[in-house]
């Protein structure tokens, strides 16, 4: 008697079930319990943006920071200088620029996977960053020339090889450092005669 009340589950109660389950935090229905490929690209697009946003915004904020406190230098403004002499507002634009580039080459770089494939590139963008902050407190702050002039040129020797290493990795991101190297090499003349002048 027991028997009588029990019910035989048949397919389409099973289909019913697993209808139920198909559904997302969200309440969208999953085709095939699997995210279709648009779903799938929105949220990776979505966690791509975000990354991206903080790989460019904290290198631009510690720089505009350290421009803010250490950018100015009425030394550097009333020495004479030759022609080819960036002012101080060429420095700091190209100086943000210069961050702006390497924050997007290391984003590339961790969007391939190229920190875990060479550890040294992370190290190297750290170096870049932490040697581009040093330079403005050292060399319009302190007035230190030759100590700025030591920083410019492992600033340019750092960037150099983080072309060489990235461009294994990604070659668009070695391409995207290659103006920032030129800058680097130009805030070394401009180092170097600040010392001799």
């Amino acid at each position: 008697m027991a028997t009588e009340n029990l019910k035989k589950r048949t397919r389409d109660d099973r289909n019913d079930s697993d209808d139920t389950a198909n559904v997302d935090k969200d309440n969208e229905v999953i085709k095939g319990g699997k995210r279709n490929n648009h779903q799938r690209k929105m949220v990776m697009a979505k966690r791509g943006l975000k990354s991206l946003s903080m790989a460019v915004a904290l290198p631009l904020s510690l720089t505009l920071l350290n421009i803010y406190f250490n950018g100015s230098s009425d030394r550097y403004v009333k020495q004479e200088k030759p022609f080819w002499f960036p002012s101080l507002l060429v420095l700091h634009t190209a100086s943000l620029a210069s961050t702006f580039l390497m924050g997007l080459s290391s984003w590339l770089v961790w969007a391939e996977g190229g920190f875990h494939k060479k550890p040294t590139v992370l190290y190297l963008c750290l170096a870049q960053l932490g040697l581009s902050l040093a330079w403005d407190p050292i060399v319009f702050h302190l007035g230190a020339y030759w100590a700025g002039l030591v920083v410019s040129t492992a600033l340019s020797g750092s960037l150099v090889w983080y072309c060489r290493v990235v461009e294994e990795v990604n070659p668009i991101a070695g391409d995207l450092m290659k103006p920032c190297v030129a800058w680097a090499a130009l805030l070394s003349l401009v180092n170097l005669k600040l010392v001799f002048s």
